[in-house]
Protein backbone atom coordinates (compact mmCIF):
# COMPACT_ATOMS: atom_id res chain seq x y z
CA UNK A 1 0.00 0.00 0.00
CA UNK A 2 2.93 2.36 0.86
CA UNK A 3 4.08 1.99 -2.88
CA UNK A 4 0.82 2.79 -4.35
CA UNK A 5 1.50 5.85 -6.36
CA UNK A 6 -1.94 8.13 -7.30
CA UNK A 7 -1.00 10.08 -10.54
CA UNK A 8 -2.62 13.84 -9.70
CA UNK A 9 -2.68 15.88 -12.52
CA UNK A 10 1.03 15.73 -13.68
CA UNK A 11 2.70 14.53 -10.67
CA UNK A 12 2.96 11.32 -8.50
CA UNK A 13 2.41 11.33 -4.83
CA UNK A 14 2.44 7.96 -2.71
CA UNK A 15 -0.39 7.16 -1.36
CA UNK A 16 0.57 7.58 2.31
CA UNK A 17 1.69 11.24 1.76
CA UNK A 18 -1.76 11.81 0.08
CA UNK A 19 -3.57 9.92 3.28
CA UNK A 20 -1.54 12.35 5.38
CA UNK A 21 -2.22 15.16 3.04
CA UNK A 22 -6.18 14.30 3.39
CA UNK A 23 -5.97 13.96 7.08
CA UNK A 24 -4.34 17.31 7.73
CA UNK A 25 -6.96 19.04 5.55
CA UNK A 26 -9.51 17.24 7.31
CA UNK A 27 -8.54 18.18 10.50
CA UNK A 28 -7.47 22.11 9.32
CA UNK A 29 -11.20 22.17 8.11
CA UNK A 30 -12.88 20.97 11.32
CA UNK A 31 -10.39 23.00 13.76
CA UNK A 32 -11.94 26.07 11.53
CA UNK A 33 -15.38 25.43 11.09
CA UNK A 34 -16.35 22.45 13.51
CA UNK A 35 -17.30 24.80 15.84
CA UNK A 36 -19.70 26.60 13.57
CA UNK A 37 -20.82 22.96 12.30
CA UNK A 38 -21.03 21.92 16.02
CA UNK A 39 -18.61 18.22 14.66
CA UNK A 40 -16.65 16.47 17.47
CA UNK A 41 -12.95 17.11 17.41
CA UNK A 42 -10.64 15.03 19.90
CA UNK A 43 -7.81 16.07 20.70
CA UNK A 44 -5.86 12.70 19.96
CA UNK A 45 -6.98 13.60 15.70
CA UNK A 46 -5.44 17.31 15.84
CA UNK A 47 -1.86 16.17 15.80
CA UNK A 48 -0.20 16.55 12.70
CA UNK A 49 -0.22 13.55 10.10
CA UNK A 50 -1.50 11.37 12.75
CA UNK A 51 -4.16 8.49 12.27
CA UNK A 52 -8.10 9.55 12.56
CA UNK A 53 -9.33 7.50 14.49
CA UNK A 54 -12.58 9.37 15.19
CA UNK A 55 -14.94 6.68 13.25
CA UNK A 56 -17.06 9.96 11.49
CA UNK A 57 -13.25 11.60 10.78
CA UNK A 58 -12.46 7.72 8.97
CA UNK A 59 -15.60 7.29 7.23
CA UNK A 60 -15.01 10.59 5.87
CA UNK A 61 -11.08 10.10 4.89
CA UNK A 62 -11.84 6.93 3.58
CA UNK A 63 -14.70 7.92 1.02
CA UNK A 64 -12.40 11.04 -0.30
CA UNK A 65 -9.79 8.33 -0.60
CA UNK A 66 -11.87 6.11 -2.72
CA UNK A 67 -13.00 9.20 -4.90
CA UNK A 68 -9.17 9.86 -5.87
CA UNK A 69 -8.34 5.67 -5.67
CA UNK A 70 -10.06 3.46 -8.04
CA UNK A 71 -8.77 0.86 -6.59
CA UNK A 72 -9.43 1.60 -3.34
CA UNK A 73 -13.10 1.49 -4.50
CA UNK A 74 -12.69 -1.71 -5.83
CA UNK A 75 -10.94 -3.54 -2.92
CA UNK A 76 -13.14 -2.10 -0.74
CA UNK A 77 -15.95 -3.75 -3.17
CA UNK A 78 -14.37 -6.85 -3.05
CA UNK A 79 -13.72 -7.26 0.64
CA UNK A 80 -17.59 -6.14 1.19
CA UNK A 81 -18.73 -8.70 -1.36
CA UNK A 82 -16.29 -11.43 -0.13
CA UNK A 83 -17.97 -11.26 3.53
CA UNK A 84 -21.88 -10.35 2.32
CA UNK A 85 -21.60 -13.82 0.19
CA UNK A 86 -19.46 -15.56 2.58
CA UNK A 87 -19.92 -19.57 2.16
CA UNK A 88 -21.13 -18.99 -1.17
CA UNK A 89 -19.39 -19.25 -4.76
CA UNK A 90 -18.74 -15.42 -6.14
CA UNK A 91 -17.40 -15.26 -9.37
CA UNK A 92 -16.13 -12.01 -11.10
CA UNK A 93 -18.02 -10.90 -14.19
CA UNK A 94 -16.37 -7.59 -14.51
CA UNK A 95 -14.59 -5.01 -11.99
CA UNK A 96 -18.01 -3.74 -9.74
CA UNK A 97 -20.20 -6.78 -11.39
CA UNK A 98 -20.44 -10.08 -9.04
CA UNK A 99 -22.04 -13.24 -9.78
CA UNK A 100 -22.94 -15.16 -6.80
CA UNK A 101 -24.45 -18.74 -6.79
CA UNK A 102 -26.17 -19.96 -3.27
CA UNK A 103 -28.67 -22.50 -2.19
CA UNK A 104 -31.16 -21.17 0.66
CA UNK A 105 -33.75 -23.57 2.91
CA UNK A 106 -37.40 -22.56 3.25
CA UNK A 107 -39.32 -25.67 5.18
CA UNK A 108 -35.89 -27.91 4.98
CA UNK A 109 -36.28 -27.85 1.20
CA UNK A 110 -33.78 -25.93 -1.33
CA UNK A 111 -33.98 -23.18 -3.22
CA UNK A 112 -31.13 -22.24 -6.02
CA UNK A 113 -30.73 -18.89 -6.36
CA UNK A 114 -28.06 -16.37 -8.79
CA UNK A 115 -27.65 -13.24 -7.81
CA UNK A 116 -25.57 -10.21 -9.67
CA UNK A 117 -24.90 -7.45 -7.64
CA UNK A 118 -23.26 -4.43 -9.38
CA UNK A 119 -21.40 -0.86 -8.28
CA UNK A 120 -21.75 1.69 -11.24
CA UNK A 121 -18.82 3.51 -9.92
CA UNK A 122 -16.37 0.80 -10.58
CA UNK A 123 -18.14 -1.03 -13.21
CA UNK A 124 -18.62 2.94 -15.25
CA UNK A 125 -17.93 1.57 -18.38
CA UNK A 126 -21.13 -0.10 -18.08
CA UNK A 127 -25.20 0.71 -18.38
CA UNK A 128 -28.09 -1.21 -16.55
CA UNK A 129 -31.13 -0.74 -18.86
CA UNK A 130 -34.12 -2.41 -20.25
CA UNK A 131 -34.12 -4.17 -23.61
CA UNK A 132 -37.00 -5.49 -26.10
CA UNK A 133 -36.85 -8.77 -27.90
CA UNK A 134 -36.96 -6.77 -31.30
CA UNK A 135 -35.93 -3.36 -32.29
CA UNK A 136 -38.63 -2.76 -34.70
CA UNK A 137 -41.77 -4.17 -32.99
CA UNK A 138 -43.45 -4.61 -29.79
CA UNK A 139 -45.12 -7.87 -30.95
CA UNK A 140 -42.66 -9.88 -30.88
CA UNK A 141 -40.50 -12.53 -28.29
CA UNK A 142 -37.26 -14.53 -28.20
CA UNK A 143 -34.92 -15.93 -25.72
CA UNK A 144 -32.88 -14.17 -23.44
CA UNK A 145 -29.69 -15.26 -24.68
CA UNK A 146 -30.23 -13.92 -28.04
CA UNK A 147 -31.75 -10.35 -26.53
CA UNK A 148 -28.24 -10.46 -24.24
CA UNK A 149 -26.05 -11.65 -27.55
CA UNK A 150 -27.87 -8.49 -29.83
CA UNK A 151 -27.13 -5.70 -26.57
CA UNK A 152 -23.56 -7.25 -26.41
CA UNK A 153 -24.75 -7.89 -22.58
CA UNK A 154 -22.32 -9.37 -20.04
CA UNK A 155 -25.52 -9.68 -17.37
CA UNK A 156 -29.35 -10.47 -18.58
CA UNK A 157 -32.66 -11.06 -16.70
CA UNK A 158 -35.65 -11.43 -17.68
CA UNK A 159 -37.72 -8.27 -17.54
CA UNK A 160 -41.71 -7.02 -16.72
CA UNK A 161 -44.97 -8.69 -17.61
CA UNK A 162 -46.03 -9.39 -21.22
CA UNK A 163 -48.74 -10.87 -23.09
CA UNK A 164 -48.39 -14.41 -23.92
CA UNK A 165 -49.86 -14.63 -27.38
CA UNK A 166 -48.01 -11.28 -28.83
CA UNK A 167 -45.24 -10.26 -26.73
CA UNK A 168 -46.46 -6.75 -26.28
CA UNK A 169 -45.15 -5.78 -22.77
CA UNK A 170 -48.08 -5.04 -20.04
CA UNK A 171 -46.44 -2.23 -17.94
CA UNK A 172 -44.81 1.16 -18.14
CA UNK A 173 -41.42 0.81 -20.45
CA UNK A 174 -39.20 3.41 -21.41
CA UNK A 175 -35.53 3.09 -23.17
CA UNK A 176 -33.25 6.02 -23.48
CA UNK A 177 -36.39 8.33 -22.51
CA UNK A 178 -38.80 6.66 -25.25
CA UNK A 179 -41.66 5.87 -24.05
CA UNK A 180 -43.23 2.13 -25.68
CA UNK A 181 -46.05 1.14 -23.30
CA UNK A 182 -47.66 2.89 -20.21
CA UNK A 183 -48.61 1.55 -16.56
CA UNK A 184 -51.70 -0.62 -16.04
CA UNK A 185 -53.13 -1.10 -12.76
CA UNK A 186 -50.84 1.75 -11.15
CA UNK A 187 -48.04 -1.02 -10.95
CA UNK A 188 -44.65 -0.47 -9.06
CA UNK A 189 -41.78 0.28 -11.78
CA UNK A 190 -38.64 0.88 -11.40
CA UNK A 191 -36.75 4.21 -13.01
CA UNK A 192 -33.07 4.23 -14.16
CA UNK A 193 -30.87 6.80 -14.13
CA UNK A 194 -27.01 7.50 -14.24
CA UNK A 195 -27.59 8.73 -11.18
CA UNK A 196 -28.77 5.70 -9.56
CA UNK A 197 -32.72 4.23 -8.92
CA UNK A 198 -36.09 5.13 -7.89
CA UNK A 199 -39.18 3.34 -7.69
CA UNK A 200 -42.51 3.96 -7.22
CA UNK A 201 -45.97 3.28 -8.47
CA UNK A 202 -46.44 4.84 -11.78
CA UNK A 203 -49.35 6.11 -13.91
CA UNK A 204 -49.45 7.49 -16.94
CA UNK A 205 -49.80 11.05 -17.63
CA UNK A 206 -50.85 11.81 -21.70
CA UNK A 207 -52.88 14.34 -23.58
CA UNK A 208 -53.89 15.96 -26.83
CA UNK A 209 -54.91 19.83 -27.33
CA UNK A 210 -56.53 21.24 -30.42
CA UNK A 211 -60.02 23.29 -31.45
CA UNK A 212 -59.35 24.91 -27.96
CA UNK A 213 -60.15 21.18 -26.46
CA UNK A 214 -57.58 19.22 -23.67
CA UNK A 215 -57.99 15.34 -24.32
CA UNK A 216 -57.26 12.73 -21.99
CA UNK A 217 -55.21 10.16 -23.38
CA UNK A 218 -55.30 7.26 -21.14
CA UNK A 219 -52.60 4.71 -22.18
CA UNK A 220 -49.54 4.29 -24.70
CA UNK A 221 -49.07 1.10 -26.66
CA UNK A 222 -51.50 -0.97 -24.42
CA UNK A 223 -54.57 -3.43 -24.95
CA UNK A 224 -57.75 -1.48 -24.50
CA UNK A 225 -59.47 -2.46 -20.89
CA UNK A 226 -62.53 0.18 -20.85
CA UNK A 227 -64.23 1.31 -23.90
CA UNK A 228 -63.85 4.78 -22.81
CA UNK A 229 -60.76 5.16 -22.76
CA UNK A 230 -58.64 7.24 -25.75
CA UNK A 231 -55.38 5.16 -26.53
CA UNK A 232 -52.19 6.26 -28.36
CA UNK A 233 -50.11 3.48 -30.80
CA UNK A 234 -47.52 3.88 -32.28
CA UNK A 235 -45.55 2.18 -35.15
CA UNK A 236 -43.75 0.29 -32.32
CA UNK A 237 -47.17 -1.25 -31.92
CA UNK A 238 -47.06 -2.42 -35.76
CA UNK A 239 -48.26 -0.78 -38.74
CA UNK A 240 -51.81 -0.61 -38.21
CA UNK A 241 -53.65 0.45 -35.20
CA UNK A 242 -56.41 -2.64 -33.22
CA UNK A 243 -59.99 -2.05 -34.04
CA UNK A 244 -61.85 0.72 -32.50
CA UNK A 245 -64.49 0.27 -30.17
CA UNK A 246 -68.10 0.27 -30.54
CA UNK A 247 -68.89 3.83 -31.50
CA UNK A 248 -65.40 4.50 -31.80
CA UNK A 249 -62.99 6.78 -34.53
CA UNK A 250 -59.42 6.27 -35.15
CA UNK A 251 -57.07 9.89 -36.17
CA UNK A 252 -53.73 9.24 -37.70
CA UNK A 253 -51.30 11.83 -36.76
CA UNK A 254 -48.18 13.34 -37.81
CA UNK A 255 -46.40 16.14 -36.48
CA UNK A 256 -48.81 18.76 -35.73
CA UNK A 257 -51.65 17.49 -38.47
CA UNK A 258 -54.54 15.33 -38.37
CA UNK A 259 -54.15 13.34 -41.38
CA UNK A 260 -56.62 10.99 -41.61
CA UNK A 261 -60.18 9.85 -39.30
CA UNK A 262 -61.72 6.53 -39.67
CA UNK A 263 -63.78 4.01 -37.89
CA UNK A 264 -61.42 1.52 -39.48
CA UNK A 265 -57.75 0.33 -37.82
CA UNK A 266 -55.34 3.06 -39.55
CA UNK A 267 -52.07 2.86 -40.72
CA UNK A 268 -49.54 4.02 -38.15
CA UNK A 269 -47.31 6.88 -39.79
CA UNK A 270 -44.13 6.84 -38.95
CA UNK A 271 -42.79 9.46 -35.98
CA UNK A 272 -46.53 9.65 -35.39
CA UNK A 273 -49.67 8.21 -33.62
CA UNK A 274 -52.65 6.78 -34.40
CA UNK A 275 -55.18 7.69 -31.56
CA UNK A 276 -57.91 5.23 -30.87
CA UNK A 277 -61.35 5.79 -28.68
CA UNK A 278 -64.85 7.00 -28.56
CA UNK A 279 -66.17 9.36 -31.36
CA UNK A 280 -67.99 11.56 -28.93
CA UNK A 281 -64.80 11.98 -27.37
CA UNK A 282 -62.13 12.42 -30.04
CA UNK A 283 -65.00 14.01 -32.54
CA UNK A 284 -63.73 17.36 -30.40
CA UNK A 285 -60.78 17.08 -32.66
CA UNK A 286 -62.42 17.10 -35.95
CA UNK A 287 -61.19 19.93 -38.61
CA UNK A 288 -58.23 21.21 -35.91
CA UNK A 289 -55.73 22.78 -37.63
CA UNK A 290 -53.53 21.80 -35.46
CA UNK A 291 -52.92 19.45 -32.91
CA UNK A 292 -50.19 18.68 -29.81
CA UNK A 293 -49.54 15.14 -27.76
CA UNK A 294 -47.98 15.30 -24.62
CA UNK A 295 -46.62 12.02 -23.18
CA UNK A 296 -45.52 11.64 -19.64
CA UNK A 297 -45.86 9.87 -16.29
CA UNK A 298 -46.94 10.75 -12.89
CA UNK A 299 -45.07 10.91 -10.60
CA UNK A 300 -42.80 12.80 -13.24
CA UNK A 301 -39.65 11.41 -13.45
CA UNK A 302 -37.71 14.04 -15.33
CA UNK A 303 -34.03 12.76 -14.84
CA UNK A 304 -35.10 9.01 -15.26
CA UNK A 305 -33.86 7.61 -18.59
CA UNK A 306 -35.26 4.05 -18.49
CA UNK A 307 -38.51 2.83 -16.68
CA UNK A 308 -39.33 -0.82 -16.43
CA UNK A 309 -42.25 -2.14 -14.44
CA UNK A 310 -43.19 -5.45 -12.25
CA UNK A 311 -44.86 -5.95 -9.38
CA UNK A 312 -45.91 -6.14 -6.30
CA UNK A 313 -43.24 -4.48 -4.33
CA UNK A 314 -41.36 -6.43 -2.29
CA UNK A 315 -39.18 -4.10 -0.38
CA UNK A 316 -40.33 -0.10 -0.17
CA UNK A 317 -37.87 2.48 1.96
CA UNK A 318 -36.38 -0.43 3.76
CA UNK A 319 -38.71 -2.45 4.94
CA UNK A 320 -40.50 -5.54 3.62
CA UNK A 321 -43.75 -4.50 1.86
CA UNK A 322 -45.77 -6.93 -0.33
CA UNK A 323 -48.90 -5.02 -2.08
CA UNK A 324 -50.35 -7.98 -3.89
CA UNK A 325 -53.38 -7.29 -3.68
CA UNK A 326 -53.62 -3.16 -4.65
CA UNK A 327 -51.26 -4.15 -7.95
CA UNK A 328 -54.02 -6.66 -9.13
CA UNK A 329 -51.67 -9.77 -9.02
CA UNK A 330 -53.01 -12.19 -6.69
CA UNK A 331 -52.79 -14.87 -9.40
CA UNK A 332 -49.01 -15.26 -9.13
CA UNK A 333 -49.30 -16.07 -5.25
CA UNK A 334 -48.09 -19.25 -3.87
CA UNK A 335 -44.49 -20.60 -4.61
CA UNK A 336 -42.90 -20.02 -7.83
CA UNK A 337 -39.28 -19.48 -9.81
CA UNK A 338 -39.32 -15.78 -9.06
CA UNK A 339 -37.04 -12.93 -10.52
CA UNK A 340 -36.70 -9.60 -8.68
CA UNK A 341 -34.81 -6.17 -9.24
CA UNK A 342 -33.54 -4.06 -6.27
CA UNK A 343 -30.66 -1.35 -4.95
CA UNK A 344 -29.07 -0.53 -1.93
CA UNK A 345 -28.63 1.92 0.42
CA UNK A 346 -25.52 3.10 -1.29
CA UNK A 347 -27.07 2.22 -5.31
CA UNK A 348 -25.51 -0.77 -5.61
CA UNK A 349 -27.45 -2.62 -7.96
CA UNK A 350 -28.90 -6.17 -7.00
CA UNK A 351 -30.49 -8.94 -9.44
CA UNK A 352 -31.48 -12.04 -8.50
CA UNK A 353 -33.45 -15.47 -9.79
CA UNK A 354 -34.90 -18.29 -7.73
CA UNK A 355 -35.65 -21.61 -9.57
CA UNK A 356 -38.74 -23.51 -8.50
CA UNK A 357 -41.21 -26.01 -9.66
CA UNK A 358 -38.59 -28.75 -9.16
CA UNK A 359 -37.17 -31.26 -6.83
CA UNK A 360 -33.89 -29.29 -6.53
CA UNK A 361 -35.55 -25.92 -6.14
CA UNK A 362 -38.82 -25.46 -5.03
CA UNK A 363 -39.53 -21.55 -5.61
CA UNK A 364 -40.26 -19.17 -3.45
CA UNK A 365 -43.16 -17.02 -1.86
CA UNK A 366 -43.17 -13.02 -2.80
CA UNK A 367 -42.69 -13.07 0.88
CA UNK A 368 -39.70 -14.88 1.13
CA UNK A 369 -38.22 -13.09 -2.00
CA UNK A 370 -38.91 -9.75 -0.39
CA UNK A 371 -37.33 -10.88 2.83
CA UNK A 372 -34.55 -12.33 1.09
CA UNK A 373 -34.05 -9.17 -1.07
CA UNK A 374 -34.33 -6.86 2.55
CA UNK A 375 -31.32 -8.92 3.94
CA UNK A 376 -28.89 -8.51 1.11
CA UNK A 377 -29.50 -4.65 2.19
CA UNK A 378 -31.90 -3.65 -0.34
CA UNK A 379 -33.89 -0.72 0.41
CA UNK A 380 -36.50 -0.62 -2.61
CA UNK A 381 -37.16 -3.73 -4.58
CA UNK A 382 -39.48 -5.62 -6.91
CA UNK A 383 -40.89 -8.26 -8.35
CA UNK A 384 -40.57 -8.83 -12.41
CA UNK A 385 -42.34 -11.44 -14.46
CA UNK A 386 -41.45 -15.18 -12.71
CA UNK A 387 -42.46 -18.66 -13.49
CA UNK A 388 -41.79 -20.19 -16.83
CA UNK A 389 -40.07 -17.03 -17.86
CA UNK A 390 -37.60 -16.55 -15.08
CA UNK A 391 -34.13 -16.50 -16.37
CA UNK A 392 -30.65 -15.03 -15.63
CA UNK A 393 -27.27 -15.07 -18.82
CA UNK A 394 -24.29 -14.22 -17.32
CA UNK A 395 -21.06 -13.90 -19.67
CA UNK A 396 -22.71 -16.39 -22.36
CA UNK A 397 -24.36 -18.53 -20.28
CA UNK A 398 -28.07 -18.92 -18.92
CA UNK A 399 -26.98 -19.74 -15.14
CA UNK A 400 -30.01 -21.12 -13.68
CA UNK A 401 -32.19 -24.02 -14.43
CA UNK A 402 -35.39 -22.51 -16.08
CA UNK A 403 -38.12 -24.93 -16.49
CA UNK A 404 -37.43 -24.71 -20.35
CA UNK A 405 -33.54 -25.21 -21.44
CA UNK A 406 -32.38 -21.99 -22.35
CA UNK A 407 -35.74 -20.29 -21.08
CA UNK A 408 -39.29 -19.43 -23.13
CA UNK A 409 -39.53 -16.71 -25.81
CA UNK A 410 -39.16 -13.18 -23.59
CA UNK A 411 -40.96 -9.59 -24.29
CA UNK A 412 -37.93 -7.57 -22.35
CA UNK A 413 -35.63 -8.10 -20.44
CA UNK A 414 -33.19 -6.07 -18.28
CA UNK A 415 -29.22 -6.09 -19.64
CA UNK A 416 -25.90 -4.47 -18.01
CA UNK A 417 -23.78 -4.12 -20.94
CA UNK A 418 -21.08 -1.91 -22.03
CA UNK A 419 -21.65 1.74 -22.45
CA UNK A 420 -21.61 2.67 -26.58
Amino acid sequence: MDTLLLKLSKFEIPYKTCEYVLTSLLLLFLVLFGGILQLPIFANDLIANSAITTPALIQAKDKILEEINPQARLNKFNIQMSIKYAGNAINNVSDGIKHIKMTKYYSGKPVKINIVEMNSKIASDFEVKPATASVHTLNYKTTLRTIANRTNSVVAINGGFFKPQTGVPLGALMIDKKMYTGPIYNRVAIGISQKGYITGRVQFEGKITGNNKIIKIDNINQPRMLSSYVLAYTRDWGRYAPASPRYGVQLQIQGNKILAASANPLLIPENGYVLVGPKEILGQLFGAQEVNIEIGTNPKWDNVEHIISGGPYLVKNGGVYVDIAEEKLLAIGGRNPRTAIGYTADNNLILLTADGREGSSIGMTLTELANLMKSLGCVNAINLDGGGSTVMYVNGQIVNRPQQIGGIALSNAVVISKKL
